[in-house]
């Protein structure tokens, strides 16, 4: 039996909802237990900044996110425009100033202050064809609009 999914244009939203649970493993100081979905994974900070280094850390998997969501943007969007690529492959780089986390300075900014994003694709195509390939995925990779646009983060606060 052979399933095939479509998609059409349509004005209905097509909302999916997912859901992560990150849980501080008790008895450690910075190790994150992760759930999300069907899989789990940890988190955790390097020595350096008093973890014990048993995963990468939040700001390793956000760049990972980010990395891998082109990788899965460029091979959607190459399906859809019937452009072939044998390979893609994404090395990403950012730039953080832990004065910004740690507090020491109130006009630093906790969070990257630059991300850099190479992008290495091999195949048969012309560049005016990878061009249009990379346009479509600047336009529609949803990590990259979550991190260069403004998503509203609601946060709620409960204490037992």
């Amino acid at each position: 039996m052979t399933t095939t999914t479509t998609t059409t244009t349509t004005h209905e939203p097509q909302l999916i909802h997912p859901e992560v649970l990150a849980s501080h493993v008790s008895g450690t100081p910075t190790e994150v237990s992760v759930r999300a979905g069907r899989h789990a994974f940890t988190i955790d900070e390097p020595s350096t900044l008093g973890g014990t280094d048993l995963g990468a850390n939040p700001v390793e998997h956000l760049l990972a996110a980010l990395g891998s969501c082109q990788v899965i943007t460029f091979q959607v969007w190459a399906a859809q425009l019937g452009i072939t690529v044998d390979d893609v492959d994404v090395t990403l780089t950012g730039e953080l100033d832990l004065r910004g986390f740690l507090g020491l300075d109130d006009e630093v900014r906790p969070g990257f202050s630059s991300v850099d994003v190479s992008v290495q694709l091999t195949g048969p195509e012309s560049p005016e064809r990878y061009q249009e390939l990379i346009d479509a995925v600047e336009k529609h990779c949803p990590v990259l609009d979550s991190l260069a646009g403004t998503v509203p983060v609601r946060s709620t606060y409960a204490t037992a």
